[in-house]
C-alpha cells in the first residue's frame, strides 16, 4: 500500500487515544459542572465549600486546563501521523 493511501488512524499511538479520551472526559465534566453546579457534592457526598461555589469554580478552571492541554497534545500526535500532502502548484 502506498504512503499516500495510508490511513493515519491505523498507526496512531495509544498515547493519542489516551489524550483524546482525557480531553473528551474533561470537556464533558466541564460542561456538566457549568450546567449542574451541585453534581460534585451529590456524587462525592461532601460539601467542602459549604455552598459558596468556590469548589465549582476551581473545578471549572482545572477541567478547562486539562481539556485544553489534552486536546493540544492529541492534536499534535494526530498531525504527526497525517501523511504529508503535496502543495498545490508544485511539481
Amino acid at each position: 500500500m502506498s504512503k499516500e493511501l495510508h490511513d493515519p488512524r491505523q498507526t496512531l499511538r495509544s498515547r493519542f487515544w489516551l489524550e483524546a479520551t482525557l480531553a473528551a472526559a474533561s470537556g464533558a465534566l466541564l460542561v456538566l459542572t457549568l450546567v449542574w453546579h451541585d453534581w460534585i457534592e451529590l456524587v462525592l457526598r461532601v460539601d467542602p465549600d459549604h455552598g459558596d461555589g468556590s469548589l465549582e469554580l476551581l473545578a471549572v478552571l482545572a477541567l478547562l486546563l486539562a481539556a485544553s492541554a489534552a486536546s493540544a497534545l492529541a492534536r499534535r500526535d494526530w498531525r504527526r501521523t497525517r501523511p504529508t500532502r503535496p502543495q498545490v502548484g508544485s511539481s
